[in-house]
This record gives structure tokens, sequence and C-alpha cells, in this order.
């Protein structure tokens, strides 16, 4: 789930930079191809005038020298701009880098009108600058240039009238028509390159949303706990969730071409069940539900609950029809249907706890003042024994209450200082009652830090722990053994509270269920001590665990292997560095 929550974060954080990067997205689109494609073009241009007036220097025709610096210069401009020069996008504010684009343009292009340089008619060259200007710039500046350019045409007709050549009307009737057709070039083609930026940041806007959806969808698949496999009418699989890749077997021994899809559902005779069943959905055009029993490959098999859904619904079969399978393990679902019953035995064991301690403290009352007057020994022995069971019926109660409180109270900030003399006392106090001096060795790391847990309930976690050891260890000397210290673990800034025995070691499918509620593998044992010393635990940021460790008993010469109970608690900010080791038996 944490793994989940972290990218479904960094799904949210790389849509939000993208949504900010779009104008940049805009650029590197095709405005910039269309900026290199003209800037391309110039270079072409300047460089086909060059050699032009180079021949025609060399055939003997008249070219003036000054032209070919003209052009030589307006070649070299035109390379660095294309080398060091960036586009900017239509409707934008004006650019300076114009000048030197568009402007150089106009000017080199009029200035080969007016030397008239052989026969060669240089008007239009006049195009390419409107065209850069209407596609690559805002529709003023596209104006502005077609106005430019048919300024200096007339101004070329005007220069045969005060000629007195007999062509001037011709001049102005064509410097005319070309101006005209520049405004009509310059306005069609500013429009169709806006609408182009406007309808390629749609697209783009429409293909991130998409992409996003996409990757939320894929997101929520892989982290459900059903299983989801997407079936073609041909039985190939091509879309498999993590879930999904387990429940079918998916581990280290498994094919890597079917570790992931596309891979055939009928590759291996364990999935024929899924196989068989996609296929008759397709068949009957509906989606089907039952138990499919699926054999992995280390000889053991698991049930699954199947339902299928066809993507499209229609008579016939096509190819583009798919089968999505929703798989979901028979085994968890009684384990969700085995907690909400538990949950629900607690809540009614808590209210049934409420009203038995009222009698049970009567009852308890009564036997007592019946033991002040009862003198026979037998009657005695009876009174005791009503007192014995009050006692453990007592005891139940309290435990299913425990519960109700762990489970319903709110965690609060709780330190306790000093928590050494605390643990030495609950200790002693315990043993006494017990009668188990001679079996309990304490180790505590006494110091002036400080934990963040409740006395009572660090008090209710160790006599839970103690009773716990008492039940299952041997009568030997050091047979159980209580440490607290700093020292267990290399973590930082947490103690170790262990309780040890050397009773036998607990069955493997016992230890699964330790710390569940109302579990027990003794008879006369309610199984919620260890679930309340977890959710106590729980409650102030600490943990319990169980393992198998080695120690040092009193009249052995080797170590003996025992249950161990390690709770780990946190120090407060303020603890102080710890004193020296003080180890006691009672």
């Amino acid at each position: 789930m944490e793994e989940g929550q972290s990218r479904f974060s960094a799904l949210l954080h790389s849509n939000a930079a993208a949504s900010r990067e779009l104008d940049l997205s805009d650029r590197e689109s095709g405005l910039p191809r269309l900026w290199r494609g003209f800037m391309a073009a110039r270079i072409m241009v300047a460089g086909v005038l060059l050699l032009l007036l180079l021949y025609l220097r060399i055939i003997g025709q008249p070219a003036h020298s000054l032209a070919l610096v003209i052009s030589l210069a307006y070649l070299a401009l035109t390379v660095w701009v294309r080398v060091l020069g960036r586009p900017t996008l239509p409707g934008a504010r004006f650019d300076p880098q114009w000048l030197i684009t568009i402007g150089v343009d106009v000017l080199v292009f009029g200035a080969l009108l007016y030397m008239q340089v052989g026969t060669i008619n240089f008007a239009p060259l006049f195009a390419l600058p409107v065209l850069l200007a209407a596609v690559l710039g805002p529709l003023l500046l596209a104006l502005g240039t077609a106005a430019t350019v048919t300024v200096a045409l007339l101004l070329d007709a005007l220069q045969y009238t005060i000629a007195g050549s007999s062509d001037a009307a011709s001049r102005y009737i064509q410097a005319s028509i070309t101006g005209i057709g520049l405004f009509v070039v310059a306005y069609l083609a500013n429009q169709l390159a806006t609408r182009l930026v406007r309808q390629e940041r749609a697209a783009r806007g429409s293909e991130m949303a998409a992409r996003a959806q996409i990757q939320v969808n894929q997101l929520v698949i892989d982290n459900l706990n059903d299983g989801v496999l997407v079936i073609d009418v041909n039985g190939v699989v091509h879309a498999a969730n993590p879930s999904a890749r387990y429940m079918l077997g998916a581990g280290p021994q498994m094919d890597q071409a079917l570790a992931k899809p596309p891979f055939v559902l009928a590759a291996r005779p364990a999935w024929q069940g899924l196989a068989d069943m996609a296929a008759l959905s397709f068949v009957k055009q509906i989606g089907m539900e039952r138990d499919v029993t699926v054999n992995d490959p280390h000889g053991g098999s698991s049930q699954l609950h199947v339902k299928t859904s066809l993507s499209i619904g229609s008579d016939t079969l096509a190819q583009g029809s798919l089968c999505v399978m929703f798989m979901e393990d028979l085994r968890e679902m009684e384990a969700r249907v085995r907690t909400e019953k538990l949950a629900a035995m607690g809540r009614m064991s808590a209210a049934v706890a409420h009203e038995i301690r009222n009698p049970l403290s009567a009852i308890a009352q009564a036997n007592a003042l019946l033991a002040e007057e009862i003198t026979h020994t037998g009657q005695q022995k009876l009174v005791h024994m009503v007192a014995q069971n009050v006692k453990r019926l007592n005891r139940v109660v309290e435990d299913v209450l425990d519960v109700s409180r762990a489970q319903g109270g709110e965690s609060q900030a709780a330190v306790l200082h000093d928590p050494s003399r605390l643990i030495g006392g609950v200790c002693q106090e315990w043993a006494v009652q017990n009668k188990a001096q001679r079996m309990l060795l304490l180790d505590v790391e006494y110091s002036q830090a400080a934990i963040e847990f409740d006395a009572d309930h660090l008090q209710r976690v160790l006599v839970n722990l103690l009773d716990n050891a008492l039940r299952h260890a041997s009568k030997q000397p050091e047979a159980i053994q209580v440490k607290f210290s700093s020292q267990s673990y290399s973590q930082p800034g947490v103690w170790t509270l262990s309780v040890w025995s050397d009773g036998a070691s607990i069955e493997p499918g016992v230890q699964r269920h330790l710390f569940e509620p109302f579990f027990s593998s003794q008879s006369r044992s309610s199984g919620l001590g260890l679930y309340i010393c977890r959710e106590l635990c729980m409650r102030h940021g600490g943990s319990i665990t169980y393992e198998r460790s080695l120690r040092l008993q009193a009249g052995q010469d080797r170590r003996r292997e025992g249950n161990d109970f390690l709770v780990q608690i946190r120090v407060c900010n303020d603890a102080t560095q710890p004193m020296p080791l003080m180890p006691s038996r009672f």
C-alpha cells in the first residue's frame, strides 16, 4: 500500500510538471521544424544568390561588386541565425531577433532589386520574408512585412518614373498587384499557422490527459488484491497485474516467457480451466462466474473465484473483443470473513464481559464471606475452588475488556521516566506472587532515559509475557530471563525488553497466529494475552516479535535454546547515557 501511495504521488507530480511544460512542448512541436525549414531555405537562397552573381561575373555580364559583398554577408548571417537563433510562437510579443531575419531579408532583397544586377528579377524573393513573418510571427508583424515589401516595390517603380522610363506604369501595376497578393498570403498563412498551434496544443493536452488516465488505471490495477487478466479471442493474455501473475504461480522457477504478457493462457495444463472459461465467455457472449482450481509448479493448488466480463457486446466473435477476467483467492476471502467474525466476536465478548463483571464480583464477595464462617476442611476446599475459578473468570473478563480498551483508545503521548526501576519492581513483585524467585534472572540496564510508553501499559505487557513464560518454562533456576537494554539492537533511540524462557519450540503453524485474538494452544487460556501486548505496543509506536535464541543458565556449561519475546520501545529525545549493567537474581 505504501508503495502504491508513493507511486500515485509521483504520478501526480509528473503530471503537474508536464502541465507546466505544456508551452515548452508546443515549442518543441511542428513550429520549430518549420522555423528550421525557413532558416535552411534562407541559407539556400543566400548560397544560390552568391553562386549566381559569381557566375554572371565569370561569363562577363555586369555584376556590381557591392552585390557580391552583400550576398556573401547575407550567407554568413543566415548561417549564424540558423545556429544561434530560436523560434517564437505566433501571437507572441515582438522578438528583436526578427530584425536579423525578416528585416535583413527585406533590406538585402531590396538592395539587389535597386542595383538591377543583370536581367535578374529579384521581386519574387520577397515572398520568403513575408511567409516567414506570417507563419512564425504575430499577425501584426506579417502585415507589416507585407506593407514594407509593397513600399519597396513601389519605390523601385518610382525610380523608373524619375528616370523617365516608359515601363514606369507597368511597374506600378505590377508592384500593386504583388503587394495585394502579399497581404492576402500574409493573412492566410498567419491564420493557418495560428490554427495549427491551437490544434496541436489541444491534441497535446488530450494526449497528456489520456496518458495520465492510462497510468492511473494501470496503477489502480497493479495495486488491486484481485487478479486481473485481459484475454483476446485467441486465448492470448495481453495484460496481467502482479496479483494475477502470483495466482498463476509466477515465481523464480517460472518460465520467463510466461512471467509477463503476452502469453497463451492454455500454455500450461494448470491454467486450462481459466482458458476454457474465457473461451466459453466468448462463445456465449456473456460474463461468467465460477470457482476454478489452479495448480502451481511446486505441486500445490489454489482455489480461485473467477468472474469474466466482455469488453464489447456483439452477436459474433470479433478480433477486437477482449475478455477481462477477475480472480480472487478463496483463502483470502475466507481470511477476511474470519477477521470479520473475530471482530464481531470481540464486540460481543466485550458486551458480555461487562454483564458478567458485576455478578462475578458479587460471587467473589459472597465466597469470601462464606470462607470466614466455614471451618470444615472439605468445605474450605470447595470455597477455595470457587475462589480460584472466580479469579480465572475475572482474568478472562479483564482480558476481553483490555482488548476493547486497546482497540478503542486513542494513542496519546506517554513518557515513562526511569523505566528500569519500574521493570525491576514489576519483575520482583511477580516473582514473589508466583513463587518463582529461583526461576527468574533479571538483567536490567539502569539509566535516566525516558521511553515513550505508559507505565500501566508497560506493566501489563511485562506481566502477560511473564505469565506466558511461566506456563511453558521448566522449573530449573534461571528458566525465565528478563533483559532490558539499549545494546540488543543497533538501531539508535530504541531499547529492547526481552522475556526469555527455556520452553519447547513453538510449532511453525502456531507461530503464524501467536498475536491473533482468541488464539491459544492452551485449553484454559483466553488467547488474548499476546494480542493485547501487541496492541499496546503499537499504540506507543513500539513492536513485539518472537524468535528462538540461546541463553546461558545457572549450572550449565553451554547455552540453551528458548523462546524469546522482544519488545522494542522508542526512547524520548531527552534520553541520556545509560549506567552500567546491574544484573540481579530473585
